[in-house]
């Protein structure tokens, strides 16, 4: 009798001693800027892997609608931390100064922007310097169309003509001829074409960073109230996102299953593609090498500053000071993550 009084005891205690430690995990809601495809494992994966749960955290990974909405989300307080394009960022604190819970960028994952034009070779455009006089569509708040301004400046593009259409027409329309090119995530709308019968073969691809843009990509931002309250916790997610995403550029293969586990039509073979093509393009970019994982440049980023309040047209100059905020990130050597090539 005594000994199962015993037991039940310890029982109850362990249940306890569990109940309390998962209690003691701090909740982080995250907002992703798109669907869950391939690149959305660089999330997905250190749930999945549980290096997040291994740092206190209980985060939970929604899919997204773009990086405005993003920003907006984690703004509002919808959400504690997301991924969105930095422009994207930049253009909120410069619009919403008296704004109380502004996002901050705490770690940079994509060093480059993934935007860039792209044509049928069919179309006779094989240069930058070929687009000027023909006519360009994209959604009114894709990226790639938002910085064009910058893009043709770089390339001495000029008299282009726009056509604005929802996301999942733009590459229809540009198969169709309706358009003569289009702006977009190359990893994103290079796929698409080729699910609309397109080789890759057809395709000129014109790449932002490889033609004078060079703006950083997509970041892990913060909202203002999480890094007051608990800046330790920005830490410890960084920390996890760094384990996962190590593994994910390791083998993106793999880390598909976690994308696949979350959305059960995903194509693996389509998003294994897209996730690597992101990653040799814009997060083990030869800047990414030479800045290193996760960081800015501060000259670069003092740029980007300028042409974002330019190209958008802000109220008022983009403030580099509020918009990013690096003293959240992992040690150098946690950081150290990107193969050589």
């Amino acid at each position: 009798m005594q000994k199962r009084f015993f037991l039940k005891a310890s029982a109850a205690a362990l249940a306890l001693t569990c109940a309390a430690a998962h209690a003691a995990d701090t909740p982080i809601k995250f907002q992703l800027d798109w669907r869950f495809e391939g690149p959305a494992a660089f999330f997905l994966q250190p749930v999945a892997k549980g290096h997040f749960k291994a740092e206190g955290l209980d985060v939970q990974v929604d899919a997204g609608s773009g990086s405005g909405g993003a920003v907006q989300r984690v703004a509002s307080g919808t959400y504690d931390m997301g991924f969105a394009d930095l422009a994207a960022v930049m253009e909120f604190h410069a619009n919403n100064p008296d704004a109380p819970n502004k996002p901050v960028a705490v770690m940079v994952v994509y060093n480059n922007t993934p935007s860039s034009v792209m044509a049928l070779k069919k179309s006779g455009i094989k240069t930058a310097a070929d687009l000027s006089g023909k006519k360009l569509g994209a959604p009114v708040f894709d990226a790639g169309r938002k910085a064009f301004p910058i893009f043709a400046a770089a390339n001495k593009v000029g008299n282009v003509a726009w056509t604005s259409m929802d996301p999942p027409l733009r590459e229809t329309m540009l198969v169709r001829g309706d358009i003569d090119a289009i702006t977009g995530f190359t990893f994103t709308s290079l796929l698409n074409l080729e699910a609309r019968g397109v080789k890759p073969q057809d395709v000129v691809v014109l790449q932002y960073a490889d033609y004078g843009v060079k703006m950083y990509g997509n970041v892990i931002i913060a909202s203002s109230k999480l890094i007051q309250e608990n800046p330790e916790a920005v830490r410890k997610f960084l920390r996890g996102f760094t384990k996962g995403a190590k593994e994910v550029i390791a083998k993106p293969a793999d880390a598909i299953a976690a994308v696949k586990a979350r959305d059960g039509i995903v194509n693996v073979p389509l998003e294994t593609r897209r996730l690597q093509l992101a990653i040799d393009t814009v997060v083990n970019s030869p800047d990414a090498r030479a800045e290193g994982f996760g960081q800015i440049n501060a000259s670069r980023m003092a740029l980007m500053a300028s042409q974002v309040s330019d190209v958008y047209a802000t109220k008022q100059r983009v403030p580099t000071a509020t918009v990013w905020n690096g003293s959240f990130l992992p040690t150098a050597a946690a950081l150290d993550i990107l193969p050589r090539k």
